[in-house]
């Protein structure tokens, strides 16, 4: 298997393994990984801490959905508008169901579940560019030569144990799914490749080569001789070939080419009428496809909708990617909550940064990591909040200011992580999962 294929697949925790690693006991890992170190006599008490665990976590959230908005979506055009101030150029705003409280034109359907939503307006980058941005605001730090960062999705797969889901099964396909990635997906940096996002596209088009193309007796073949192959070579290196890496890769490989798990990605097994509330679009189906993953246990889903890049022509182009972002962030909203997920599903959009007060001369933005916007939905957040200002008159000043390291710790915190847990790098630098501070305004 390539070493690409390897990186899609997230190995079950092993307790022992991540007590010599990482120098710390963590009991939910722990808890998840008795069984499969063959530790029989710790089922009593197992049930006890994890009966323990899910009493204490009962209010945190167990999966991610990251709507990562590609380019920068203009904060004016979106989710923070001037109307009437010299800085909206015309923009115009409407009403939301939270009193007082406006988005742009082209969000609609969004201003209707907005009472749904922790609203961020004054989050603050010190990148301006997009892969360097991009970077700062998956991983909550500045892009560093020392060390690659691990993203929020793959801390979550990390620090959460493999969840179990209604049916009793574990998660089965990749814990960390990225859908119409574009160059900078989630990556497991130093936590390593094994958590880097699994990357797949428009869900319409399936997984690629994910099934076996030759009848199942004869892939049963191929598997009986791949491992007679495997066991002969691995005798003269190794005594126990079961516990390599490679041999793990491959029983996840197969695993995962054989589960029923892999309809979560299959978006017509919904109904036509939900289908067409999502929108008939690549970005709408990936939001659909999200929901879906995460029942079956995926930690982290992101969705991106690239072309926010507004450097010219800016009102267009922001106009024709709300065309497909609301829509589908509503429907997801909405389905969430139907289903009564939000609660353990957490809902954020968010891009690597926003966009000037300023038009330049071709009636474009430019970026601008001074104060933009993040939406926040379920979980501990809270519902109907907003959070933070930026100046109407275009300055670099905003109220109650969000860092993207506190945004992180925020994050972190509503998953009942430690963001202030250091693990080790290569260079035996000490890294916390967040540097900054939960914001509790945030929180119910």
């Amino acid at each position: 298997m390539s070493r690409q294929s390897a990186s899609f697949l997230s190995p079950q925790s092993d307790p022992l393994r991540h007590a010599t690693e990482h120098l710390r006991f963590h009991r939910r890992r722990f808890i998840a990984g008795a069984g499969a170190a063959g530790l029989a006599w710790m089922n009593p008490l197992a049930e006890l801490l994890a009966r323990d665990a899910e009493q204490k976590n009962s209010q945190s959230a167990q999966s991610l959905i990251l709507i990562w908005l590609g380019g920068g979506a203009s904060q004016l055009e979106t989710f923070d508008p001037h109307p009437g101030a010299k800085i909206a150029y015309g923009s115009q705003a409407i009403k939301t169901s939270i009193p007082g409280i406006q988005l742009a034109t082209g969000l609609e359907q969004l201003a209707g579940e907005l009472h749904r939503t922790t609203l961020i307006r004054s989050i603050v980058s010190k990148e301006g560019d997009h892969e360097r941005g991009t970077y700062a605001l998956k991983t909550g730090y500045r892009p560093d030569p020392t060390a690659v960062h691990p993203s929020i999705g793959s801390i979550l797969c990390h620090e959460l144990p493999q969840e179990v889901t209604r049916l009793g099964l574990r998660t089965e396909i990749p814990r960390f799914v990225s859908i119409m990635p574009n160059q900078w997906p989630g990556r497991g940096g130093l936590l390593g490749a094994e958590y880097d996002a699994f990357k797949t596209y428009d869900p319409a088009r399936g997984i690629p080569d994910v099934r076996a193309r030759v009848p199942e007796d004869r892939y049963e073949q191929r598997m009986t001789g791949l491992n007679q192959i495997e066991q002969a070579f691995m005798q003269r290196r190794r005594r126990f070939v079961q516990e390599t890496i490679h041999r793990e890769t491959l029983q996840q490989a197969h695993t995962m080419m054989t589960s029923d798990q892999l309809r979560a990605f299959d978006v017509t097994e919904e109904s036509q009428s939900l289908q067409d509330r999502y929108g008939d679009r690549p970005f709408g189906r990936g939001c659909l496809a999200a929901r879906r993953l995460t029942e079956v246990g995926v930690r982290c889903v992101e969705v991106t909708l690239n072309g926010w890049d507004s450097h010219a022509n800016n009102h267009n182009m922001q106009a024709e990617q709300k065309a497909a972002l609301d829509p589908a962030i509503t429907t997801l909203i909405q389905d969430l909550a139907d289903r009564d997920a939000l609660r353990r599903t957490v809902v954020v959009c968010l891009s690597e940064f926003g966009r000037t007060p300023k038009l330049n001369g071709l009636e474009g933005r430019d970026h601008w990591p001074h104060g933009f916007s993040a939406l926040m939905v379920g979980g501990r957040f809270r519902q109907g909040y907003v959070h933070g200002a930026t100046d109407p008159e275009g300055g670099k000043e905003v109220e109650s200011p969000v860092h993207v390291g506190d945004l992180h710790a925020s994050l972190l915190q509503a998953f009942d992580i430690d963001y202030t847990y250091e693990n080790i790098s290569r260079t035996q630098r000490p890294i916390a999962l967040a540097e900054g501070t939960p914001i509790t305004d945030l929180y119910q």
